[in-house]
């Protein structure tokens, strides 16, 4: 499974991003071979879209799980149509985000939960 955990930094010691759209890096994390990735945020200045396209993103590497703090409605509703599901409300370190999930202790989520444009403030 190959899932993707917002993230400050590009190491699975850095802490988890609250930001979706506007998160420093994607740490894009294997489950199956242990490998991961670190992504740097092309979109994380854009002007606006932001969440859409980081998004686009995820779907476009193969990603089935997004680990974040917050998420968006317009970034939620394109990866739901992506098939990506959502977690929202991480926090600590990648390491441990993906280690939670891994457990069962994080739960994917049906909606976003914050506003448009929450990133920016």
């Amino acid at each position: 499974m190959i899932i993707a955990v917002t993230s400050s930094g590009p190491e699975l010691k850095s802490e988890v991003d609250p930001r979706f759209g506007r998160c420093p890096y994607f740490i894009i994390y294997d489950t199956d071979n242990k490998k991961f990735e670190a992504i740097e945020n092309s979109n994380m200045r854009g002007m606006g879209g932001v969440g859409i396209q980081s998004a686009q993103m995820m779907a476009d590497k193969g990603v089935e799980v997004v680990i974040s703090g917050n998420c968006g409605p317009n970034a939620f509703r394109t990866m739901d149509a992506a098939g990506i599901q959502l977690i929202s409300g991480a926090t600590g370190t990648v390491e441990s985000a993906i280690q939670e999930y891994k457990k069962g202790n994080l739960k994917p989520t049906n909606q976003s939960n914050v506003e448009p444009h929450s990133g920016l403030n």
